[in-house]
This record gives structure tokens, C-alpha cells and sequence, in this order.
């Protein structure tokens, strides 16, 4: 059963979904309308789980599943990867992007991908201040510590060799 968003507990599990790229404003329209109808059946073991999505910064899709209503099971996981994976065949858009995530200087969501750490620090880039996104938080409640310094997060590995 999806419900709002802004209606599911905080306590609710949380997956979150990277675009590898920016989704254009009917594209958002379109995944949130898709997730709304798959989630609307989602089930575990026949129950019915209540659940939402939405996507944020157009490059990010939040799956959110109260459990206190009902447990989410493996075959359920596996079932909203696949709808997931289906809009982004649709769409031309791989949701399991696991590039890092910043917010640029201008505003803009940016990302790097693995290889291209090292030089974004190097050119200043990405520093311990630059704010990146956490997408490893597992609660709705989390949203709030989702953006973080660079520097308090696994990247803080490629500062150390930094001259400042």
C-alpha cells in the first residue's frame, strides 16, 4: 500500500537509489508515478507493505517501508530492485550508480565516480568540506545527517595525502 511520503513514520526503512544522471522534470513525474502504482502491490508473503517513494534532487529515488505494519522479506527486496530496474531500463537511467555524490559549488548535484577521486581532491575539487550525499542511511529519520561533509565520511582517506 504507498502512502505520502511526508505520512510514513520516521522509523520507516529507507533505501536510496542514485540516478547516474540528472532526471529531467517529466522523467521525476514519471518514476514517482511508476513506483507509486508498483508499490501500491508490493507485498511480503502475501501481506500488503505499506510503503513510499519519491525522488529527491532529481538524481535520487527514496523507498521507504513502514515495518512496523509489515516486514519486508527478501523476495519483496528483490521485487523493488526489479521495478526499480525496469523504469531505469525505460528511462535509460542505471539507479544503481554507486559514484559519489556532491553538491558543486553552484548548487548542483555533481558526482564522481571512483577513479576520478583522487584528481577531484588534487584539483580542489572535492575538499573535507565539500558536502556529499550518505545514501548508505537506512531510516527515513536519517534524511536529516543524509548530507555530509566530505571529510566525515569514507573520503576522508583521500585528504590525508592533501598539502593544504
Amino acid at each position: 500500500m504507498w502512502i505520502n511520503f511526508n505520512q510514513i513514520t520516521d522509523n520507516a526503512r529507507l533505501w536510496v537509489y542514485q540516478a547516474s544522471r540528472p532526471l529531467a522534470p517529466d522523467e521525476v513525474t514519471s518514476v514517482e508515478q511508476a513506483l507509486q502504482s508498483a508499490l501500491n502491490g508490493w507485498a511480503a508473503h502475501g501481506h500488503p507493505l505499506l510503503s513510499s517513494a519519491r525522488v529527491v534532487e532529481n538524481r535520487f529515488v527514496l523507498v521507504a517501508v513502514d515495518e512496523n505494519h509489515a516486514l519486508p522479506s527478501g523476495c519483496s527486496i528483490d521485487a523493488s530492485v526489479h521495478f526499480l530496474q525496469a523504469i531505469g531500463k525505460q528511462l535509460s537511467v542505471d539507479f544503481f550508480d554507486r559514484s559519489v555524490a556532491y553538491v558543486a559549488a553552484d548548487g548542483s548535484v555533481q558526482t564522481l565516480t571512483l577513479p576520478q577521486i583522487k584528481t577531484a581532491v588534487a584539483e580542489g575539487i572535492l575538499t573535507p568540506e565539500t558536502t556529499v550525499f550518505n545514501n548508505l542511511i537506512a531510516q527515513k529519520a536519517e534524511l536529516i545527517n543524509w548530507k555530509v561533509k566530505a571529510g566525515d565520511t569514507w573520503l576522508k582517506r583521500y585528504f590525508k595525502h592533501v598539502v593544504a
